[in-house]
């Protein structure tokens, strides 16, 4: 630093020698201090005049300043020597002294102290979360012993089937009827070309007449909305109080009409959410096999007050409209299998199964609708395609409430003087 600052001022020293040796910027030989020196761009001799004045002010500044340097520089040295001895001696005393041991033993065991509380924390942690466990483990066994308790005492009562099936089999509830059956209710039946014997639900009534009832509707407890599959083998709930739905099966219902040569009567009881009741029979009621796609076949409208939903409906919006809407003839449909005479899906549209044509003017397997009225938004693109309709009775917009099909050999149908004997009381249905 301070070598530098002599080169400085040597060389500012110079500048001024040198300057003052120039001749004048006007090419004059002496300096005139008139020469407007500080009004215009000065003149070289003008600059060294002015420079000169402050020199040696200037060299005794310099002079001072480079005294202190020197001091500051000699200081420095010492401190840097100073500094210098002290790392040599902290090095030298740090290769001179022996380790000590005790201290690095106090340091070991202060390192395992910590370890040790880490791992007690740990397992504190541990062991608060097994005790919740074991009380959780506690209560639960608590319970199941409790269970067990209860299971034994049950075991211990005798065992009885909590569903009454009749005894009296037969090849349908007219025949079991005919064998002196007089209590409705679950029976076993097998017609003549069934290989194994299936439940059905039997309605007997005091002229000793056995329904078969292969439909139920009540109140929308089983989902109607089924495949192919289910539709044939039956689905929903058979019970001995005849207080659930059910659809007994197209297989079922194949080997209940075809194994008889007498023909079948199928009666179709309904109920509306006022309460009023209306029934309709068809003669000579079939349902095919499957590989015709268990078509329905019927002979004609028998009796009834409910109107001939069967043989279809005007519905006023186009004539063919009672032809499209007919079912007799008609194959089963459902939603994964497309049977009807529409150019789209009957049954996927309705999301129900049934004997569709293009598509129905009778769904008893519609969409239930609590309370009986929907409207087109509820019903969809077509609003009479869907709910439990039976469109001779009430219009396309009142859905059912109850629907009942069952079946009887021709010969017993007007035994005890016509319907009225044979239909129900249905104020014993809690409805």
């Amino acid at each position: 630093m301070v070598p530098s600052l002599v080169f400085t001022a040597g060389g500012l020293l110079l500048l001024f020698s040198f300057s003052s040796a120039q001749i004048r910027g006007d090419n004059l030989a002496s300096c005139n201090m008139d020469d407007g020196f500080g009004k215009y761009c000065p003149t070289t001799c003008g600059v060294a005049d002015y420079m000169l004045r402050y020199m040696p002010d200037v060299d005794k500044d310099l002079d001072n300043l480079q005294e202190t340097l020197e001091t500051i520089a000699n200081l420095t040295q010492e401190a840097k020597d100073t500094v210098v001895y002290m790392k040599d001696s902290t090095m030298s005393a740090q290769k001179n002294t022996l380790p000590d041991p005790y201290f690095r033993k106090s340091s070991n065991m202060l390192n395992d102290v910590v370890r040790f509380e880490k791992t007690i924390i740990a397992q504190e942690q541990q062991i608060y979360e097994l005790q919740n466990l074991i009380s959780s483990n506690e209560k639960r066994m608590s319970d199941l012993k409790q269970l067990s308790v209860q299971l034994q005492q049950k075991c211990a009562e005798p065992c009885k089937d909590s569903v009454e099936i009749q005894p009296l089999t037969g090849s349908d509830c007219q025949d079991i009827a005919n064998k002196g059956a007089t209590t409705s209710g679950l029976y076993y039946v097998k017609p003549a070309k069934a290989t194994e014997q299936f439940l059905v639900y039997c309605e007997i009534d005091s002229f000793g007449r056995g329904f078969t009832v292969i439909q139920r509707r009540r109140d929308g407890s089983v989902d109607f909305n089924k495949d192919w599959i289910q539709y044939k083998e039956g689905f929903g709930y058979l019970s001995p109080d005849d207080t659930t739905e059910f659809w007994l099966g197209l297989e079922k219902m194949h080997l209940l009409t075809s194994s008889t040569t007498m023909p079948t009567v199928l009666r179709i009881e309904l109920v509306d959410w006022e309460g009023n009741t209306r029934y309709a029979d068809y003669t000579t009621f079939r349902v095919g096999t499957e590989d015709g796609m268990y078509r329905l076949t019927y002979g004609y409208y028998l009796a009834g007050d409910a109107g001939d939903a069967f043989d279809g409906f005007d519905f006023g919006d186009d004539s063919s409209d009672k032809f499209y809407t007919s079912h007799n003839g008609m194959q089963f449909s459902t939603f994964d299998k497309d049977n009807d005479k529409f150019d789209g899906n009957c049954a996927q549209q309705d999301g129900s199964g049934w004997w569709m044509n293009r598509c129905h003017a009778a769904h008893l397997n519609g969409k239930y609708y609590q309370g009986g009225r929907y409207t087109e938004k509820d019903a969809g693109e077509f609003g009479y395609d869907n709910g439990i309709i039976w469109v001779t009775w009430h219009n396309r917009w009142y859905s059912l409430k109850e629907t009942t099909m069952k079946i009887i050999p021709l010969s017993r149908i007007t035994a005890g003087g016509g319907q009225q004997s044979g239909v129900k009381d249905f104020g014993g249905l809690g409805v």
